[in-house]
């Protein structure tokens, strides 16, 4: 069985990419993509009821933050059953989306902005150093140049600073990360390709 699946797998991985560089492959290449992308869909469904399922055992039992529980349930069991029947083009799927999605998803980058600044404080105090101090710097000039004010942008902070910290350091670090994700991507297909490693078989 193994050596079926590491079978299906290279092959797989072999045809698809070859179908960048073989315009004769372009078909094949397009049909096991968008296998992938059936199978990925369907996956991510199997997790949905997965989740449905972990949270209404917790209901039953009535476990600490059943309620919590309760409205994640009802909320995703409302949103998928209204998206199903009147598609996400909908405008009453768009009011959902600009409504709750959207704010919920505004509320939640505000705590993970208050949790960033309140963990630098938290290493200050721990381990005080250059990179944590720069750090902390950093980031209280980013909020503090985020913010709105009644008469716009703070002045040098929110007009020079964090345009120049955003767009040039924060943007070449995010380029490094990237890189650094294709590589290592580009160096676990090819290890997948020559069945060096074998994910699909538990290794």
């Amino acid at each position: 069985m193994r050596v079926i699946t590491a079978f299906i797998a290279i092959t797989t991985g072999v045809l698809i990419l070859g179908g960048y560089f073989f315009p004769a492959l372009a078909d094949v290449q397009t049909l096991l993509l968008n296998w992938a992308i059936i199978l990925a869909g369907a996956a991510a469904l199997v997790g949905i009821f997965n989740l449905i399922s972990v949270h209404t055992d917790k209901i039953r039992r009535g476990e600490k933050g059943s309620t919590y529980s309760a409205l994640l349930v009802i909320g995703l069991v409302a949103t998928f059953t209204i998206g199903i029947l009147l598609r996400p083009q909908h405008s009453a799927m768009q009011i959902v989306l600009s409504g709750i999605i959207i704010p919920a998803e505004a509320a939640l980058m505000g705590v993970l902005t208050i949790s960033l600044l309140y963990a630098a404080i938290r290493l200050l105090r721990r381990r005080t150093d250059m990179m944590g101090i720069v750090f902390l710097v950093t980031a209280a000039l980013l909020f503090l140049g985020s913010a709105t004010m009644r008469s716009g942008d703070i002045p040098l902070i929110g007009t020079l600073i964090r345009p120049w910290v955003s767009q040039i350091l924060a943007l070449g670090g995010a380029r490094g990360i990237l890189i650094g994700v294709a590589l290592g991507t580009l160096t676990t297909g090819i290890r997948v390709l020559f069945g060096v490693d074998r994910p699909y078989g538990g290794q």
